[in-house]
């Protein structure tokens, strides 16, 4: 599913676009109808993510709460002023890039981009809703279509802070207190720590690459119980995840190698060459050689190298 830099990506394109306009709100498939009531016709004041729940919250005290899941995703479409990627969300490829239209808005398709500010496009309007469109909001200048989430609902301010309050710090706010937090809640625990990073009542936002990754970056065994750890290698993993995740939101993409292994620097990272483990399976080890394992743990495939991470 996307992970947390994905959904903090959303909350700012949506801060940028809709932020303080009245927007219509709709269910073409008709499975939000009562909660698109709720919020059409409102102002959109906020937008804002933490781990990957997104919240927007409007103007009479109703939020609406949407969690990607694992098909979920966004398309974006309007006129020039309208600027953003057209698509975020599943399904994904190696890389997470996000999309952006080459074409018109009328270019529509749930897994396509749909012209956010395409240039020397007439905007008309929002073309007919192609596939299941949970909700719809349309602006004066553009609309976005969620497609296959796993929640979508219309919640007050009392319940989006039980959503928050089951969460664990999300590294990309990095407020203070958090890493404190983050090193209290990952040595408590007995559970292995590759199933802990995965929590998100441990920490919010990390999903199955970020979690590779940042193991094998700070050399970490994934079987290790939490309670095992200490605080400074415990730190060490919120720092890092810190870091990576930024990368993440600046570039719209998951790149964890340094530009010394890219074939091109210039272009960036190709697929293949953006991640340490993730899918590298049965490849050897970037850095001692060794061959990349698998295996499955919480239902989850888990990358690591043997050798480095032993």
């Amino acid at each position: 599913m996307p992970e947390g830099h994905s959904i903090h990506r959303l909350a700012r394109q949506f801060q940028d676009v809709f932020a303080g306009q009245v927007l219509e709100v709709c269910s073409p498939q008709g499975r939000f109808t009562a909660g698109a009531a709720l919020l059409d016709c409102h102002e959109l004041l906020e937008a804002t993510a933490h781990g990957k729940q997104l919240f927007l919250r409007f103007d009479h005290g109703v939020l609406l709460h949407v969690h990607l899941g694992l098909y979920g995703a966004w398309n974006f479409g309007g006129d020039e002023s309208f600027r953003g990627a057209s698509s975020i969300g599943a399904p994904r490829r190696i890389g997470e890039r996000e999309t952006f239209s080459q074409g018109t808005e009328q270019d529509a398709g749930p897994d396509a981009g749909l012209g956010a500010g395409s240039p020397g496009s007439s905007y008309t309007g929002p073309p007919e809703p192609v596939g299941a469109v949970r909700v719809r909001l349309v602006s004066a200048n553009g609309w976005a279509d969620l497609r296959g989430a796993t929640t979508c609902a219309a919640i007050t301010e009392a319940e989006a802070a039980s959503v928050l309050a089951r969460l664990g710090p999300d590294p990309l706010h990095n407020r203070p207190g958090d890493r404190e937090e983050f090193i209290r809640r990952l040595l408590r625990r007995k559970t292995a720590v590759g199933l802990l990073l995965m929590d998100q009542s441990v920490v919010a936002g990390i999903g199955n690459i970020y979690r590779a990754e940042v193991l094998f970056r700070q050399r970490v065994d994934p079987w290790t119980p939490g309670s095992s750890l200490d605080a400074e290698t415990a730190g060490r993993l919120w720092d890092d995840t810190v870091a990576a995740m930024s990368d993440g939101v600046r570039d719209g993409r998951i790149v964890t190698t340094p530009a010394a292994l890219w074939s091109d620097r210039n272009a960036g990272a190709l697929d293949g060459e953006a991640h340490f483990v993730y899918k590298r399976q049965g490849q050897p080890c970037r850095r001692c050689g060794e061959v990349v394992g698998m295996a499955e743990i919480g239902a989850r495939k888990l990358y690591w190298c043997p050798g480095c991470q032993s």
